[in-house]
This record gives structure tokens, C-alpha cells and sequence, in this order.
């Protein structure tokens, strides 16, 4: 029982997840704005494709190792105060990124941004695990992503020829001060006693194989997603389109993409976790493929309004089946960490292929990884939604669980 004041956020309220959402985001909202930021390197540090490619995935590589760090202390964190202290230092870090222009110095600052960040979002991984219904979490957790990342990658590109490269870590600056405010308005969320089962059984009782087929759809959808999404403006741009249509398009991706995270907030698993997978892998798959006809505004319009939705849509399901395994959210950190290594290679191996503008060859490396992607998670999906799908489906249609 929480000795705070009644008037803080219910534990499992609608608030409550639009705060954690929040905590879970601010270490790693760069990646939302990744376009913008990679675009910003270029045209106000005058990097090459490499060289902003590099500093993005450094930035994620970090929070990768930040995230991996996280899995196997979480069970022993306070997490309110170490929270507070990485909210911080990641003011810092993006305070300190505004003071240099070199590539390797910018590298190696984003990489450390990235460390503090990842173990902030691994934290608020944890503690969305331990709350009832955790895919809802993550369903709102992708609803502020996009929502906020469009308004980033609508606004940003258009500022930094006016206002310089600071105005990337101004944006990012803003998001921690205001998960800042959120933090006091938290309840504890401890590990209790039935969360704890797990720790005393046999490291056994954890499905090894279903998870790690989770956790690799989730490296390789991240990959494929951002690799592409990382360069969207290149490509707009290579393909004949305006800054100001390219731009107007990644907001609206972005918005739609609200509506992929809405229908899991909506639907839960009430039919499972198999079909919707399913469908939203595919769905992405058939309109990365259509990018290789972004001369065509419709087609870049369309391609990337239904990547926003199944976006947000796929990876909700995805990190709610790998805490699904495991209640205590060392799983949860553990997809954060996958995510992140995800979110990192896109970039990386997509500034190696570009070379002369070769988008065709990245789009379709990117389709190769959303299949292999759709075929690892389907196996544990399936085992998950044997039991989850019998008794919750009552209960699930009800508005009380609708919180």
C-alpha cells in the first residue's frame, strides 16, 4: 500500500499509463525524431549520410548496453530515485551535445546519452510489467510516441535552418523536464509476491525458446523499420519530393500511427496475439515494399501512414507477449534491450548501404528482415494465446477493464 497522498495517479488508471508512457519514453524519444535529427546533422553539422547515420545508432547502441545493465539489477532498484537521476543526466548530456560539431565527439556523447537513456527506458520497461494489462501500457506508451514524433519530424526539420542543431536537443530537453513532473504522481509499483514466484524456480520454468523468438522479431522489426525510417527524408528527397510534402507526410505518419496504439489499448488480447501479429507484420511488409515507388506522392502518403499505424501496432503486441512470459520485467528490459539493438543496426547498416542513394537495396533488405521478423514471433504468439484467449475474453469486453 502507497503511503502518498490519495490523489495521485491510480496505479492502474488511464493516467497512471500516460505517465509511465512517458517515463519509458523520454530516454529513447530520439528515435521517433530520428529523421529529423539524422537530417539535421546533415544540413546544420554538415555530416555525411555515414557520419549522421553513425551518431543516431550510437545514440540506441547505447541504450542498448543502458538497457541490458537494467535486466539484471532492476529486481533490487528503487526505481523513483534512479529515474529522477538519469532524467538528469540526460538533461546534461544533450546540454553538452549542443557544444560540439565534430562527428567522433558528437558520436561518442550520443553514445553515452544513449547508455543513461537506455537504462531509463529498461526502468520504465520493469515497471510497466508490473502493472494489470501491460500490452495496454504499451499500447498508450506507442500512442504518445508517434503522436508526439510527428509533431517533432512535422516542426524540426523546418527550425533547424533558422535555429542551428540546438534546436534537436531543445526538443529532447523539454520531454525529460516534463517526465520530470510526472515522476512524484507514481505509485511504487513493487515486485510482490506473485511477481517474485519466478525468481524462486529454476531458471527453467522461463520458455527459453519462445522467448528468444520474441526477442528476435523484435530486433529485426525494429531494424527493418528504422533503417528505412532513419533516411526517409534522403529518400523523399532522392525520389523528386519536397522538404515541406516529405515533412507534412512524417507527421501524418506519425498521428495515424495513433491509431495502431489505440486499437491495442482497445482490443488487448480479446483475439489473441497470433492474428493481430500477424496481420500488422504483413501489412508493414506489403508497404515498405510499396516505398520503392515513392516518386509517386500517393504512394509515399499511403506507404507511410500504414507503416505509422502498424508500427505503433505490431511492437505494442510485441513487447506485451515478451512480458507475458515473465511478470517480474526483467523479460520486459530484456525486449527493450532487443528493441534497441534493433533500433540501432537500422541506421547503422543503412548508412554502410546507402552509398550513391541506393534506397532500392535498403528497402529491400528491409522486407527480408519484416518476413524473417513475422515468422519468429508467430511460434510464441500462438503457445500465449492458448490460455489468454479462453478465460480473459469476458472480462476484456467489459468498460471497468477499459482503464
Amino acid at each position: 500500500m502507497s503511503s502518498r497522498p490519495r490523489w495521485v495517479a491510480v496505479q492502474n488508471g488511464m493516467a497512471a499509463r500516460v505517465f509511465l508512457a512517458f517515463l519509458a519514453t523520454a530516454g529513447l524519444f530520439y528515435v521517433n525524431i530520428m529523421p529529423a535529427i539524422v537530417d539535421g546533422l546533415k544540413e546544420g553539422l554538415n555530416f555525411t549520410d555515414r557520419q549522421a547515420g553513425f551518431a543516431a545508432s550510437a545514440n540506441v547502441y547505447g541504450a542498448a548496453v543502458g538497457a541490458l545493465l537494467i535486466v539484471f539489477i532492476i529486481r533490487r532498484l528503487r526505481w523513483r530515485p534512479v529515474a529522477y537521476g538519469l532524467l538528469l543526466a540526460l538533461i546534461a548530456m544533450d546540454l553538452l551535445s549542443m557544444l560540439v560539431s565534430l562527428p567522433d565527439a558528437m558520436i561518442a556523447i550520443r553514445f553515452a546519452h544513449g547508455f543513461i537513456g537506455g537504462a531509463l527506458v529498461g526502468t520504465g520497461f520493469s515497471v510497466i510489467a508490473r502493472t494489470e494489462n501491460p500490452d495496454r501500457t504499451f499500447g498508450v506508451l506507442l500512442f504518445i510516441q508517434f503522436g508526439l514524433g510527428g509533431v517533432g519530424n512535422l516542426f524540426i526539420p523546418r527550425l533547424v535552418p533558422i535555429f542551428g542543431t540546438d534546436v534537436l536537443f531543445f526538443s529532447l530537453i523539454a520531454f525529460s523536464l516534463a517526465t520530470l513532473t510526472m515522476i512524484p504522481f507514481l505509485d511504487q509499483y513493487p515486485v510482490d509476491e506473485k511477481s517474485k514466484t519466478p525468481k524462486n524456480k529454476a531458471p527453467s520454468s522461463l520458455p527459453g525458446l519462445p522467448i528468444a523468438l520474441v526477442l528476435i522479431s523484435i530486433f529485426l522489426f525494429q531494424a527493418a523499420n528504422n533503417g528505412l525510417f532513419a533516411f526517409i527524408i534522403g529518400l523523399g528527397k532522392h525520389s523528386g519530393l519536397t522538404l515541406d510534402f516529405i515533412t507534412v507526410v512524417l507527421a501524418a505518419s506519425g498521428w495515424v500511427g495513433l491509431l495502431g496504439a489505440a486499437l491495442v489499448i482497445v482490443f488487448h488480447t480479446r483475439f489473441g496475439r497470433f492474428l493481430p501479429l500477424a496481420a500488422g507484420i504483413v501489412l508493414t511488409l506489403g508497404a515498405t515494399w510499396a516505398l520503392l515507388f515513392s516518386e509517386s506522392k500517393s504512394i509515399f502518403f499511403f506507404a507511410n501512414s500504414v507503416i505509422g499505424i502498424t508500427w505503433a501496432f505490431v511492437m505494442s503486441y510485441l513487447l506485451g507477449l515478451v512480458s507475458a512470459f515473465d511478470r517480474t520485467g526483467q523479460m520486459a528490459a530484456l525486449g527493450g534491450f532487443a528493441s534497441k539493438m534493433g533500433l540501432a543496426t537500422g541506421p547503422l547498416v543503412g548508412g554502410f548501404l546507402l552509398g550513391d542513394n541506393n534506397y532500392t537495396l535498403l528497402i529491400y533488405l528491409a522486407v527480408v528482415g519484416l518476413a524473417i521478423s513475422a515468422a519468429a514471433s508467430l511460434i510464441p504468439a500462438r503457445i500465449k494465446d492458448t490460455p489468454e484467449t479462453i478465460t480473459p475474453r469476458a472480462p476484456s469486453a467489459s468498460p471497468a477493464n477499459l482503464d
